[in-house]
């Protein structure tokens, strides 16, 4: 870069570039790696409420739902094998992540996703042909690999294809996936629990095969992103695909600074201790916390065991695969609004909303739970029109959760991180989303036992925790670019005692986003 005054919109650099259609049709198809993520939080409740597979795989479930007329509604399905089936998946998740990172640092960003979907493929034909618990343990082991490396590549190739005024808007394209392929798990649920004989829960596990060949497929024609390609020392080639990608030959200025990025990454050698390192305290504070209160927001309760929370609220088994149904239906439109909206009205705004709306949502179905079975528990069919209102709360819940919590869990962490870090910053958030995924699944229909409608207020607390945090300690990262983003933290109140400021003449800062000529 040539010698000068840094072109200062405030909060860093303005790349010139559009929004062309070859980065629009890049960006639909990586996200669609999501689809694997979303079907299977969708697949799974449903599944684990139909009678023929319960009958199958955890009889004494099936007995306590069906003959023991004792047991309390809070505590139908209670049982930690039932529970296991679900969770080992996030487990596998977990582990895979963390190979996932060196995968992509690397080997580039579409082998994770190729991997991904050759694992989550491998899976999904094993449990659609299950006869025993330990083939469907195994297929969601391999589900889980396949997840571990979609979720840790998918956002950060988005966040870097994407020109800066879009990213929020194509990086939810991610979240947007997980949330059609949930709703898609509920629709095939809801027609498979009808098939005649029993066999449908085949059907619905076996389909995740499609979403798998989708992502596979899609991995071996997507382009490299021209971080990637500088990263792995493809210096010419990134600058006639950065050409390529915004649309325009005038790209030297963005060029030079990922260029710059890169002889700053290669100067850390060991990019899983540099994180501790002070200047990164934010990146991992917010690694850790958003994938954190993510899960504790309560939305796995709702995604994976829909169909069974609402059968244990006294819905019948048709009503209850519905009502997952028009949930779904909600994720999906609440989540456009948060395309929409994003880069308008930016990350904070959506979250501290989000946030506001969950809470209130989650106090009044604690009510309405609470007033219609309270302590006990005592069985029976809820009122139409009380299942109406207690769906159309969760409703209103999860379209909070839709266009907050949901999407920015995953676009946030993935813009934030400087390339030297990257990727095993996002492993991080990868492995603690999944570290509490699979700890919700695990314990939630034990809570739900033992907290009965308490349950919800325990989520609503932390809501209130997580909506104080974003307002003190995140800030607006909308339409900053992703090389810019030390500037964020060094304008912050809190943060900018850890970032080191930026300094006039040549900086070559492992602890920036760029070594920058300023």
């Amino acid at each position: 870069m040539a010698g000068g005054a840094m072109v200062d919109r405030g909060n860093g650099k303005e790349y010139p570039g559009n929004l062309t259609p070859y980065v629009l049709i890049t960006c639909i198809v990586a996200a669609m790696g999501g689809l694997i993520f979303g079907y299977d939080i969708g697949i799974s409740g449903g599944v684990t409420s139909m009678d023929s597979f319960l009958k199958k795989f955890f009889p004494s479930v099936y007995r306590k739902q069906v003959e023991d007329t004792s047991t309390n509604q809070y505590c139908k399905f209670d049982s930690q094998t039932l529970t296991m089936f679900t969770s080992s998946l996030y487990l596998a998740a977990l582990l895979a992540s963390l190979v996932a990172s060196t995968v992509t640092r690397k080997f580039g960003r579409r082998p994770s996703m190729f991997f991904g979907g050759i694992l989550f493929c491998v899976g999904a034909i094993i449990n659609g042909f299950a006869e025993a618990v330990w083939m469907l343990i195994l297929g969601r082991i391999l589900l889980g690999f396949g997840i571990g490396f979609a979720n840790q590549s998918v956002p950060l190739y988005l966040s870097e294809m994407a020109p800066y005024k879009y990213r929020g808007a194509l990086n939810i394209g991610f979240q947007l996936s997980i949330t059609i392929g949930i709703l898609f798990a509920n629709v095939l649920n809801y027609f498979f629990a009808k098939i005649k004989g029993g066999w449908g829960w085949r059907l619905s596990l076996g389909g995740a095969v499609v979403p798998a060949l989708i992502i596979t497929i899609g991995s071996i024609l997507l382009p490299d992103t021209p971080n990637s390609m500088i990263e792995r020392g493809k210096q010419d080639e990134a600058r006639d695909k950065l050409r390529k990608v915004r649309g325009i030959n005038d790209v030297d200025e963005e060029f030079n600074d990922l260029i710059a990025a890169s002889e700053a990454s290669r100067q850390v050698e060991h990019p899983w201790r540099n994180l501790l390192d002070r200047k990164y305290r934010p990146h991992l504070t917010m690694a850790i916390l958003i994938p954190f209160f993510q899960q504790l927001t309560g939305i796995n309760v709702i995604m994976f065991y829909a169909p069974v929370l609402f059968k244990t609220i006294g819905f019948g088994d048709d009503a209850s695969l519905m009502s997952a149904v028009i949930t779904g239906f909600v994720n999906v439109f609440a989540t456009l609004v948060s395309i929409y909206g994003v880069d308008k009205w930016g990350r904070r705004m959506l979250f501290l909303e989000g946030g506001t709306q969950m809470l209130i949502c989650q106090i009044a179905v604690t009510v309405s739970i609470a007033l219609k079975f309270g302590v006990d528990g005592e069985p029976g069919e809820l009122p139409k029109w009380y299942a109406i209102v207690v769906v159309l709360f969760i409703c209103i819940y999860v379209a909070g959760f839709a266009w907050s919590w949901g999407p920015l869990g995953w676009l946030v962490p993935s813009e934030i991180f400087p390339l030297e870090i990257r990727s095993a910053a996002q492993s991080i958030n990868v492995s603690v989303n999944m570290i509490f995924t699979f700890l919700i699944a695990q314990v939630f229909l034990s809570m739900l036992c033992h907290l009965k409608f308490g349950l919800f207020l325990f989520f609503a607390f932390w809501v209130v925790v997580m909506t104080f945090f974003i307002s003190i300690f995140l800030p607006e990262t909308k339409n900053i670019p992703i090389e810019e983003m030390a500037t964020v933290w060094q304008k912050h109140w809190y943060w900018s005692r850890f970032v080191e400021p930026a300094t006039g003449g040549v900086e070559m800062s492992k602890g920036s986003n760029a070594a920058k000529l300023v």
